[in-house]
């Protein structure tokens, strides 16, 4: 499920969202839809979607990827579970027409799981944004579920893709910010999955005459980056 809550800032949100679900932290993901500033004539607001895990695992991207070389995890499937589900991985990938290699990266007791895919067809499995590894990732939480183990978020990742597009979504919101606040006309960036456009917004959250706010429907929506102050 998908609920909507505003504070002064994220924090409050998302305290009152804490509140509200009666819900342990870990147990939802935070977008945020609207940010706007405190000023010397209004205060600051924070409007944010709050998605339930079950509800993101299609749209998940970790940073976990980048604290893995921290992690010593054994590559080699650990009972049943990891077995059946790296083989599910690499038959789907088979019979996609492709070979890879499968194995874990770094393992959060019974939260989630990191899968790397080593493959000389690494750029198809990827495709273009990340779709196809999102969808790879997506039918492996199902399969993870059906398990019985929905309890774990599965993580797919491949040439440390994952890393790769989150520095580069952080150049593009700082190098938007800039755009924006040179020209005072707000900029609509490309669709993007939920944990894309939390990066976008809290990268900028702290940018003086910065406001970013999601716009459109469905899983990839847009966040427009805008001068404030000025009519958007």
């Amino acid at each position: 499920m998908t609920y909507e809550f505003e504070g002064k800032t994220e924090k409050e949100a998302i305290e009152n969202a804490v509140n509200e679900l009666g819900l342990q932290r870990d147990q939802f993901d935070v977008e945020i839809l609207e940010s706007q500033k405190k000023s010397l004539f209004k205060n600051g607001y924070v409007k944010i979607a709050v998605h339930t895990i079950e509800d993101d695992e299609e749209s998940s991207m970790s940073s976990s990827f980048a604290a893995a070389s921290k992690v010593v995890a054994n590559p080699t499937p650990q009972g049943e579970f990891e077995e059946k589900l790296l083989d599910f991985v690499k038959t789907v990938v088979e019979k996609m027409g492709y070979e890879a290699k499968v194995e874990v990266v770094f393992r959060e007791e019974g939260k989630k799981l990191g899968i790397k895919l080593d493959s000389q067809s690494s750029s198809i499995l990827i495709g273009r944004k990340g779709k196809n590894l999102d969808a790879l990732q997506l039918l492996a939480n199902i399969y993870a579920g059906r398990l019985g183990h929905e309890e774990i978020r599965v993580i797919l990742d491949t040439e440390n893709y994952r890393i790769r597009r989150e520095e580069s979504l952080v150049r593009l919101a700082y190098t938007t910010a800039d755009k924006v606040h040179q020209s005072h006309k707000s900029i609509l960036l490309e669709p993007m999955n939920p944990f894309e456009r939390r990066l976008i917004h809290t990268t900028l959250n702290d940018i003086p005459d910065i406001d970013t706010k999601s716009e459109g429907e469905g899983l990839y929506k847009q966040v427009r980056v805008i001068y404030k102050g000025f009519e958007r």
